[in-house]
């Protein structure tokens, strides 16, 4: 049985109210995110969900524990799931990490990791999940690199296509993660 999974990205912080880009800073939830977050448990805590998955970065986790709090859900903090990690460039203004992105592709940022490399972590994730969770309905809370590797593992969206495409939030993103994927390997089109 497949793997339904709900994607949600964690809610807003500080950084991203001052055009920052954290990546692997740890970010603090705004009260406009801390609100959010509150909705995001009144939309998801009654979606049959086997259980939450989440970033380990504390922006991530404070979203999944303000939406959860008081309930039986549990909640898992998977490293695989961070931001991409911008190494320099953590903390610097959005305007100056936008037009880096699509040349951190395949080479990572200094310091850093490159967005094929979040798609594998991903892909690790993945396994995981399908071996582990057939059958059940997961919430996945999480960055956007993570939705776009989402959408070059279980779409066949390219990357490239999507690190320059503007940013459109959304009640959550749904993806099927089929029974079979473990033994397909996940491969992203255009890789060998």
């Amino acid at each position: 049985m497949a793997v339904d999974i709900v994607y949600e990205t964690h809610s807003i912080t500080e950084d991203n109210e001052n055009g920052i880009a954290t990546g692997w800073l740890p970010g603090r939830l705004s009260a406009a995110g801390r609100r959010l977050a509150a909705e995001l448990g009144d939309r998801r805590r009654h979606d049959n969900l086997a259980a939450v998955f989440v970033s380990d970065l504390h922006r991530a986790v404070e979203t999944a524990q303000i939406a959860f709090a008081g309930t039986t859900i549990p909640i898992h903090q998977d490293p695989r799931l961070r931001e991409c990690d911008y190494g320099e460039l953590n903390g610097c203004p959005v305007t100056t990490l936008a037009p880096e992105r699509s040349r951190h592709i395949d080479v990572s940022f200094p310091g850093g990791q490159s967005y094929r490399q979040v798609i594998a972590a991903t892909r690790d994730f993945l396994h995981d999940l399908a071996a582990d969770w057939s059958g059940h309905r997961v919430l996945i809370i999480a960055h956007s690199a993570n939705r776009w590797a989402l959408d070059c593992l279980l779409t066949g969206a390219s990357i490239e296509d999507l690190v320059d495409a503007p940013f459109r939030w959304q009640d959550g993103w749904h993806y099927t993660l089929p029974t079979d994927w473990s033994a397909t390997g996940g491969i992203e089109p255009g890789e060998h």
